[in-house]
């Protein structure tokens, strides 16, 4: 699939977006250079290869899931100016 100046003056026109013709032409080029490659990559033989989702089937550790802070809520509340049912109140900005 090849786009053409045309089409990305359309695209500039419809994104309301000033684009020179030179830079229209290069981005045509581009788009359709980077649209050949993906044509290349999709006529690859793709069959009997098992999808993955890391290619070094690395594995993460993760940490215990444990709490290792206090709870503070009441502290750091007792300096809010406004608070209610543990929630900070503030005040309202659109009516």
């Amino acid at each position: 699939m090849a786009v053409n100046k045309s089409d990305i003056e359309k695209l500039a026109e419809l994104s309301r977006i000033d684009i020179s013709d030179e830079a229209a032409a290069n981005v045509a080029q581009s788009i359709s250079e980077v649209l050949a490659l993906v044509d290349q990559l999709q006529a690859a033989d793709t069959s009997g290869v098992s999808p993955m989702a890391h290619p070094l089937d690395a594995v993460q550790r993760l940490r215990r899931d444990e709490v290792t802070e206090p709870n503070q809520r009441e502290a750091l509340q007792a300096m809010a100016p406004a608070t209610e049912d543990g929630l900070y109140l503030v005040p309202r900005v659109i009516e």
